[in-house]
């Protein structure tokens, strides 16, 4: 049976509205009740992975969903970004990553996608100081552990959690203020590398405080100084490295949100203001305090500008540590 034209128009108006209120629908009421999954790119116990689930168990009943923690360790946090380059951009499939991932491209020029178009900004989570651990009675302190370096160029190694990650950049940072020569051994993550060092197997590590600091205090580990400009409030002895003797040391070590780039603005905005209601909340601040870390937010186009500055940065210190991934 023909339709008439104006069945034909009604129609068409029809399919018209549907698709725009599912588009509505899909932007407007995310998430829908559907899981949000934070993919990890280091392994369980990382810095990066203990911010990831304190947001995790948090933000689920501020969405009225699950979300879920998913690690995907390896090439130096480039595995899971890519998982996550590649995800559908609906707001369900989500990236936590370190300083590091502003790193990668200039270290991997091959990656399968581009850290500045492949993903949006969502918001920095928090800084996280690391500390210059040994095993204990290796070095007495940062003083000794530089003059023992320049005795003998090339003669000890250091740790860090992959080419690239914020663990190696900051152990750059300091051997180059430092004018030592040495070797690095990347790890998987942070677990592996402090189970090398208290095994007198690596020399020492930029480790992250939230995952160091238990073990230091247990006596495992031997802290000689933390990374960052300003003192740790739970070690408040411990000097930083510049402090010690070693200046322009100093390294930010922060974690971030960050989406598929095409991801519906109102997911962006909903994840960015939750989020920041989460990383300030009397509650978690002081979780953060007792592991060391510091709630650092922003917007998320202020975020963007960052990761575009930070990722300048990231490439001068690359060239100037002359690192090269085979």
């Amino acid at each position: 049976m023909q339709r008439t034209r104006f069945q034909r128009r009604q129609l068409l108006l029809s399919a018209l509205l549907a698709a725009t209120c599912a588009g509505a629908h899909a932007q407007g009421d995310w998430p829908r009740g559907q899981p949000v999954k934070f993919i990890v790119p280091f392994t369980a116990g990382s810095g990066t992975d203990v911010v990831a689930r304190l947001v995790a168990e948090r933000l689920g009943p501020a969405l009225g969903t699950n979300v879920i923690v998913e690690n995907k360790p390896g090439a130096g946090g480039t595995l899971g970004a890519a998982q996550v380059a590649k995800a559908a951009p609906d707001g369900y499939t989500l990236l936590i990553h370190s300083a590091g991932h502003l790193v990668n491209p200039a270290i991997y020029p091959n990656l399968s996608y581009d850290t500045l178009k492949d993903f949006a900004g969502v918001t920095p989570l928090a800084s996280l100081p690391n500390m210059l651990v040994v095993t204990p009675g290796r070095f007495t302190d940062v003083k000794d552990l530089v003059a023992q370096a320049k005795a003998k160029p090339g003669g000890f190694n250091y740790g860090s959690a992959g080419n690239g990650s914020a663990t190696h950049m900051n152990a750059e940072v300091f051997r180059l203020a430092a004018g030592v020569q040495a070797q690095h051994v990347p790890f998987r993550g942070t677990p592996e590398a402090m189970t090398e060092v208290m095994g007198g197997r690596v020399d020492w590590f930029f480790a992250p405080m939230v995952s160091a600091a238990p073990l230091v205090k247990d006596g495992k580990l031997k802290a000689l100084a933390v990374g960052t400009a300003k003192r740790s409030s739970i070690f408040p002895d411990l000097p930083t490295t510049v402090e010690a003797g070693v200046p322009n040391s100093s390294y930010l070590f922060w974690v971030g949100l960050f989406a598929p780039s095409k991801t519906p603005k109102p997911a962006v905005e909903r994840l960015q203001a939750e989020v920041v209601k989460i990383m300030n909340a009397p509650d978690l601040r002081e979780r953060l305090d007792k592991l060391g870390a510091e709630p650092f937010t922003m917007g998320s186009q202020q975020f963007d500008q960052f990761i575009v500055e930070e990722t300048a940065k990231a490439q001068q210190l690359v060239k100037a540590a002359g690192i090269k991934v085979d």
